[in-house]
């Protein structure tokens, strides 16, 4: 039995493991590191640091010693494995070509070098996915809000609904106004009421319709996004306050007529 060397404290135990079993199998192959050299075409120098810790062994490597102590390679290629995983994130993973070999074959990445392409891999394709499913739910907005103006324009809006408020899943959509008058009255095409009550922090087609109509008022709420903001809020105190309305920030029945209103100022 060969006397080995105390392996380096600093050694992961993953990585302890590997070589220690190693070491058993150049034992039971009672091979000095001279006939291993010859058997498995790597040489005495580099087992001598594969097996006392100061060099990872490649993957052939550890095969090729599998078939000389006579072991199961699947289970060492495993262990070999996870050390490679140890070894990468605590030093750079060194390994070694044959050396005795008249031409010598071209060498695989190293673990280290496999590691980061891997992560790089990893790293670009979640990002591709957050793009996606980001382009996905703004296409999947657009497609409900636009249904739902039809809907609306369907069913001529007669019912009174409660408009829905801001949450934290809200998806931002700049709607379209389509500027129309019909019997003495203005639409914007997203919503035919003339009685819901609207007021902070409410969003919906409701509040777009609104939008619309204080932009042909003269008081631009900002951004067509069916959001009731501070903006909104404002724009509709300017518009009570030029049609002599009760300033309150809130658009009710009152401020709808005088915003569907033909000579709305």
């Amino acid at each position: 039995m060969s006397r080995w060397k105390e392996l380096p404290a600093e050694l992961h135990p993953h990585v302890h493991q590997l070589i220690v079993r190693l070491r058993r199998l150049k034992d039971r192959s009672e091979l000095s590191t001279r006939q291993l050299a010859a058997r498995t075409r790597y040489s005495a120098k580099s087992w001598q640091r594969y097996l006392n810790g100061r060099s990872l062994p490649p993957r052939e490597a550890v095969e090729a010693m599998a078939r000389v102590g006579g072991d199961d390679p699947t289970r060492l290629l495993v262990m070999h494995e996870i050390a490679a995983q140890r070894w990468a994130e605590g030093r750079v993973v060194t390994t070694d070509a044959p050396e005795n070999l008249s031409a010598t074959p071209a060498q695989p990445p190293t673990e280290q070098q496999s590691y980061r392409r891997h992560l790089r891999a990893a790293v670009t394709a979640g990002a591709v996915v957050t793009v996606l499913s980001v382009s996905v739910a703004l296409l999947l907005a657009v497609r409900l809000t636009e249904a739902r103006a039809q809907l609306a324009r369907d069913r001529g809006d007669a019912v009174t609904t409660t408009p829905a408020t801001v949450s934290e899943s809200l998806v931002p959509v700049i709607y379209t106004c389509r500027l129309e008058q019909r019997d003495g009255r203005w639409y914007a095409g997203l919503s035919r009421t003339t009685s819901i009550l609207l007021s902070n922090t409410h969003v919906g087609l409701e509040v777009a319709e609104a939008q619309c109509l204080l932009h042909r008022a003269g008081t631009a709420p900002g951004d067509i996004d069916g959001v009731f903001g501070p903006k909104t809020r404002r724009a509709v105190e300017r518009m009570q306050k030029q049609n002599g309305l009760i300033v309150n920030g809130v658009i009710d029945p009152p401020t709808w007529q005088a915003l569907r209103s033909a000579d709305a100022k």
